[in-house]
């Protein structure tokens, strides 16, 4: 069972208040305009580029990966490309969990909204496939404010960050999950609820099954999806946040239903069939895809570290 992060005086202790700091000077950053907001994102980005090397080596390394064809100038690009998203992840974040609802929405264009309303026509619940897109917090704040949902989370290890983005994130949805809390996903989905669910990283060999991601032929991947599939019957409804180039803001892409595909299938199938809609839409905006995870780190035994 999930217990929600709640606000507590010991937060205030000395020991946080570099945190709080952070959190102050990330809330005043993102009250600024929206291109200078653009600036500084990418420039978090470029000493991040300088900061964190293994970061940089791991994110190198999936992308010749899952793109060994892609000229190495290219693959070079997309890198630092990414790393640029990176920066603007942190002040993307923040807008997230402070801006006003307006503003979001200024800045926001959705597109496929009747997929959602065709999914929620029969009464049933809505399995919402996300994906760990650098843009994941602003996505989930928009689709909370058109739907409010269920968001499935890792706790974070800091109580003050785990209490803030939980905060952030109740702020258009209806409460958090526990990654590993799966009766609680169930039992939402059972009740007619829309959970946002991202089967896209490596959570170790337990509750995983090998299939293909892109080039790399055994990629571990979550069978969760299968086990909620199966259990609650929901509709299954991918979507994609991304960033717009320059300064025209972000787009909440809804793409449709695919439910019927997965009726009857094998888990092997139905795990491969959520890994081709997650490569779908990492080709939609590349350099905005979380590639500093290391989503191959679980290797079929015997099989060396791609790390």
């Amino acid at each position: 069972m999930t217990k929600i992060a709640k606000f507590t005086p010991s937060l205030l202790h000395p020991y946080y208040w570099p945190y709080w700091l952070g959190i102050i000077l990330l809330w005043f950053l993102v009250l600024l305009p929206y291109p200078i907001i653009r600036i500084i994102g990418k420039g978090m980005g470029k000493l991040a580029w300088r900061m964190m090397p293994q970061r940089v080596d791991i994110a190198r390394c999936n992308i010749q990966l899952c793109f060994p064809e892609m000229p190495a100038n290219k693959q070079a690009r997309l890198l630092k490309n990414n790393f640029e998203s990176v920066g603007m992840a942190v002040m993307e974040t923040g807008m997230a969990w402070f801006w006003p609802d307006w503003r979001v929405k200024k800045w926001f264009t959705v597109t496929g909204y009747e997929n959602m309303k065709q999914a929620r026509d029969p009464k049933k619940g809505v399995l919402l496939v996300g994906m760990h897109f650098l843009t994941l917090e602003l996505g989930a704040r928009i689709f909370g404010m058109l739907n409010p949902g269920i968001g499935v989370y890792r706790p974070n290890n800091n109580p003050l960050l785990d209490w803030l983005q939980t905060w952030g994130r109740l702020r258009s949805n209806k409460t958090m999950l526990d990654r590993y809390d799966l009766k609680g996903m169930i039992r939402a989905l059972k009740q007619d609820e829309i959970l946002w669910y991202a089967p896209d990283h490596d959570y170790g060999p337990r509750g995983s099954i090998f299939v293909p991601f892109f080039a790399v032929q055994q990629a571990a991947t979550t069978a969760g999806t299968v086990i909620l599939i199966r259990s609650a019957a929901p509709a299954v409804l991918p979507f994609i946040p991304r960033r717009l180039p320059g300064n025209k803001g972000y787009e909440l892409l809804i793409l449709p239903e695919i439910s019927h595909e997965l009726e009857g299938k094998l888990s092997f199938d139905i795990v491969r069939r959520m890994n081709a809609v997650v490569e779908k839409a990492v080709l939609c905006a590349p350099e905005q895809y979380m590639w500093l995870h290391r989503r191959f780190k679980t290797r079929p035994k015997g099989v060396p570290s791609r790390y």
